[in-house]
């Protein structure tokens, strides 16, 4: 093999290595996109089940339930909402009428399997998806 054939084996060696390498890095990416969605989102859009994304909204007044660790209640934007089951510990700032944001996937049944559920942190968050969507909706209190 001449100097210039090893030359060009070792730059297509190296493209082939990169061209690896980035497609790992896009493959990983696209696993940890996870998109924001009202339950309007979800009734319309017809979310696979088994896909991972986040959903958001207000939490359903009276629609808490509890056994154990076991958790399972409602989430609204004020059109549709969407029932969520959670294992484990709910975060200290978690309660009716707050807004929240859970990270999990629909079982074939439709109900919302969170892996985690994030409560607001202060007086004044509130996911943007979910603000927007109550402006929409024309019961937005945020900027009063």
């Amino acid at each position: 093999m001449t100097r210039k054939q090893r030359r060009m084996t070792f730059v297509l060696g190296g493209m082939a290595v990169l061209a690896v390498a980035v497609g790992l890095v896009l493959t990983a990416f696209q696993d940890n996109l996870i998109f924001f969605h009202s339950p309007t989102e979800v009734h319309e859009k017809g979310i696979p089940p088994e896909r991972r994304f986040r959903v958001g909204g207000l939490v359903v007044e009276d629609s808490v339930r509890q056994s154990g660790l076991s958790t399972s209640f409602e989430v609204t934007d004020t059109v549709h909402s969407v029932r969520i089951t959670y294992e484990g510990i709910l975060p200290a700032l978690f309660r009716e009428g707050q807004g929240i944001v859970a990270v999990g996937m629909l079982n074939g049944d439709g109900i919302f399997v969170a892996q985690e559920v994030l409560a607001k942190h202060d007086e004044n968050y509130m996911p943007p998806e979910v603000a927007d969507s109550l402006k929409a909706a024309g019961v937005w209190k945020g900027d009063e």
